[in-house]
């Protein structure tokens, strides 16, 4: 299977990849992620391009798989999707699926604790949106019309196949820290505060969850054949 990445990061979904079908090539925006991954991932089978999807130069390659893993929104449908098609071979597939830090359909005690501490340490943080904050709404990935009319707009698929897969994630107190760490609000803030409410976070797990917090997430996948 000749699969296509696009947006790799580290390599996470990249290994997955490479240890379930053929040859992968990863297609990477920033230099120094590109760079990190040829480190992280030693397989003779891995090819890493950098440059953006849309405009990136692959020549006459064809593949049987464009997968992308949390990375998709960073493409813009209307050009990047026509260019998937083009990239697949026939009967080739894209799935394209996104990690969501939070599940709006379960209880989240971690999410209800996390609040005041937010509005004591980085109350910005709970005016923005985005995966891991305490702002509502922010549910791209699982607007399941929006993301799968776009790949049925391009009208070059089949029927699009939508699934969620609920799933629980475990973290320590050191494990949580750095997963918010990631996240880009927590990034923009200067030094100082972020480590403070980092600090907090990690503490709340530590002192009020017994060190391991346990959280719903769900990851949905949408996954469609070239006609």
């Amino acid at each position: 299977m000749r699969t296509l990445e696009i947006g790799p990061g580290t390599g996470q979904a990249t290994v997955e990849l490479l240890r379930r079908g053929g040859p992968v090539t990863a297609i990477e925006l920033g230099h120094d992620l590109a760079a990190r991954l040829v480190e992280n991932v030693d397989d003779p089978r891995l090819r890493v391009v950098e440059g953006a999807f849309e405009t990136v130069d692959l020549g006459d390659a064809r593949f049987d798989l464009v997968a992308a893993a949390t990375s998709f929104h960073w493409v813009p449908p209307a050009t990047g999707l026509p260019r998937v098609a083009d990239l697949l071979d026939a009967g080739g597939w894209v799935a394209l699926w996104w990690n969501c830090f939070g599940d709006p359909t379960r209880r989240d005690p971690f999410h209800d604790a996390l609040v005041p501490v937010l509005r004591a340490t980085a109350p910005q943080l709970l005016e923005i949106a985005s995966d891991g904050s305490a702002a509502a709404g922010h549910w791209y990935a699982l607007d399941e019309a929006a993301r799968a009319g776009e790949i049925d707009a391009c009208g070059r698929f089949g029927p699009v196949h939508v699934e969620l897969v609920r799933w629980t994630g475990r973290h320590t107190a050191a494990e949580a820290r750095a997963l918010f760490a990631s996240f880009s609000p927590w990034l923009a803030l200067d030094p100082e505060p972020r480590a403070r409410v980092l600090d907090a976070t990690a503490a709340l797990v530590e002192d009020e969850f017994g060190g391991v917090v346990e959280r719903p997430y769900v990851t949905p996948l949408y996954a469609a054949m070239r006609r």
